[in-house]
This record gives structure tokens, sequence and C-alpha cells, in this order.
């Protein structure tokens, strides 16, 4: 009964701590993470939502990226605008 297998946690340690925490630093997450700084949030129907993540799903892509490409080509900047 005391023979049990060692604990395993969520993730395994690094062997070497600094250089684990150096290699994070030079490869991001998401390359585009930083292109994105300000949320935007609606209110839709359940209904609308649904046929949003369908569409998204069914385009293999993720619903932010599908809704931020529908933004950009509907309210691309033009010359005059601000940036």
């Amino acid at each position: 009964m005391n023979d049990r297998s060692p604990r395993r946690g969520f993730a395994s340690r690094p062997a070497d701590a600094d250089q684990w925490i150096k290699a994070a630093e030079s490869t991001p997450r998401a390359p585009d993470a930083t292109r994105f700084t300000a949320r935007l949030t609606i209110d839709v129907t359940p209904e609308l939502r649904g046929r949003i993540k369908i569409t998204a799903f069914g385009r293999g892509v993720t619903v932010a990226d599908m809704l931020r490409e529908l933004l950009a080509r509907e309210f691309s900047p033009t010359q005059g605008d601000p940036s």
C-alpha cells in the first residue's frame, strides 16, 4: 500500500530555470498579440452568437480572428483618415 508512484505535477520543472526564463522572453506565445491593444465588447443575441461560432468553426478559425478580419475589411483605413 505504501508503494505508490510519485505524484507528477501539471508540468515538469525545467532543468535550468535561468535558461527556461530567457527562452520564454525570446519566443512570444502569440506573434500578433502586440498588435491588438484594445478590447471591444458588443451585445448579441444568443442565436447570433451561435451562428457566429458555427461559422468560425466551419472556417477553421477562431471567432476573434474571423471578426477582426471582418471589421478590418469593413473599416479599412482610407487616405485622409487619421491613423
